[in-house]
């Protein structure tokens, strides 16, 4: 048996392949107990850092108007298209933005500000994150 710690692509197979076999005797319970929760994780990550950006752009575009361009409309949409793909891919998680949201927004606020030179932006979100996520909708 390949070992885990060792070549985790090649324990990967090799337990894909014995769950598919049935051969409990093969498989590595507790890492691929660690491995699963660990996708879990890896999509509730996505979701943060995705709904990061996308406030962050957003910001930018509310309160940059004269730098708006295609390039910001672009990074708004692909934010939305991946977040909506995730929720639909884990339809468990579609409440997790909107629990986030009051820890991602101060993080992409400090970033805007950071980017932008602007020397305030609003302390809260100023925004639902029904906007955030609505495809329509540009502040």
């Amino acid at each position: 048996m390949t070992d885990y710690e060792t070549d985790l692509h090649e324990w990967t197979k090799a337990q894909a392949d014995a769950l598919r076999r049935r051969a409990s005797n093969e498989l590595d319970w507790d890492n691929l107990a660690e491995e699963i929760e660990t996708l879990g994780r890896s999509d509730r990550h996505q979701i943060e850092s995705r709904l990061e950006n996308l406030i962050l752009h957003l910001l930018k575009w509310r309160y940059q108007p004269e730098s708006q361009c295609g390039s910001w409309r672009g990074s708004i949409f692909e934010a939305r298209h991946r977040l909506e793909r995730l929720l639909a891919d884990s339809p468990s998680l579609r409440s997790y933005p909107a629990e986030y949201l009051a820890r991602a927004y101060p993080y992409a606020r400090t970033k805007a500000l950071e980017e932008t030179g602007l020397l305030r932006l609003p302390d809260d979100c100023p925004w639902t994150v029904d906007e955030i996520l609505s495809p329509d909708f540009l502040p």
